[in-house]
This record gives C-alpha cells, structure tokens and sequence, in this order.
C-alpha cells in the first residue's frame, strides 16, 4: 500500500475538515438566532431549517389551488375569459394540458395553461372561475390540489 505525503497545514485543514463533517452542531444553535439590529436572541425551531412539513397526498404535483375571474391580460397574448377551461402556472409552458383534481372530493378538470401566477406564497396554480367551479371549489377560494401533466 502506497501512502500519500501531505504537507502539514494541508493535512491539518482536511482533519478539521472532516470534524466539522462528523462533529453535529449543539444543540443550543439550532435553536438560537441572534438579532443583530435589536440586541437579543430569537428562539428559533431546529425543524423549520431541517425539514418541512409534509401533508398526505402531497408531492411536487399538488399544493394549493385559487382562481380568478378578473378580465385582464394573460401572459400568452389575449384577454383572460373566465368561462375558458384556462389555468396560470408559474414555470409550465404555455399550451401545456393539465389535470387538475381536487384532493378532497375527487373531482378533475383538463385545463390549458395560459398564463403565468399564481404570485401568492404557497399557492401552484390558479384556475379560471368555469374550471373552479367544476372541482367544486368556488365556495371556499382556495383548495388542496393535485396536477397531473397531459402533454401539450
């Protein structure tokens, strides 16, 4: 077996470099913030940095559905109709079909992508009015959904 030279401060830097890597931080920092402004020490949840909260049923085709039925213009060109069987998405492109069902009744409507949004923290997609109000979600705003891409 062959064995390596290293120079000594290189040699130092990769154990210290592997400790930090094995060592688990205290504790008391995970949960501690310092508030630079104000002076003080924020208590904070080890949790919300380490992971997030996961509902059943949720992955990266569901979340959170609202709709619109504001005229105005969309994003692809034209005047947004409310009675269209349209949706916005922030990254699908324009054109794409998707199925949208809803979580708690079981309902799906095919919709087109066509504009870009929701801009609403938490929310993936937005229907228009005729869309929501085949999944049976007008009443209540907003609702859990799940998003099957179709194609285009």
């Amino acid at each position: 077996m062959r064995s390596i030279l290293l120079p000594t401060s290189l040699l130092f830097v990769l154990q210290m470099v592997v400790l930090q890597m094995v060592t688990p931080e205290p504790a008391a920092a995970a949960t501690r913030k310092i508030d630079k402004a104000n002076r003080k020490v924020v208590a904070r949840s080890p949790h919300k940095t380490l992971f997030r909260a996961r509902l059943p049923g949720s992955g990266p085709g569901s979340g959170i559905a609202s709709f619109y039925w504001q005229p105005q213009k969309v994003s692809a060109g034209g005047t947004f109709n409310p009675q269209a069987m349209t949706a916005a998405h922030r990254t699908l492109p324009f054109g794409t079909r998707v199925r949208v069902t809803h979580a708690h009744n079981g309902r799906s409507v095919d919709v087109k992508i066509n504009d870009r949004g929701p801009f609403t923290a938490g929310r993936i997609i937005d229907l228009s009015k005729a869309a929501a109000e085949l999944i049976g979600m007008t009443a209540q705003g907003i609702a859990r959904v799940k998003i099957t891409v179709l194609g285009r």
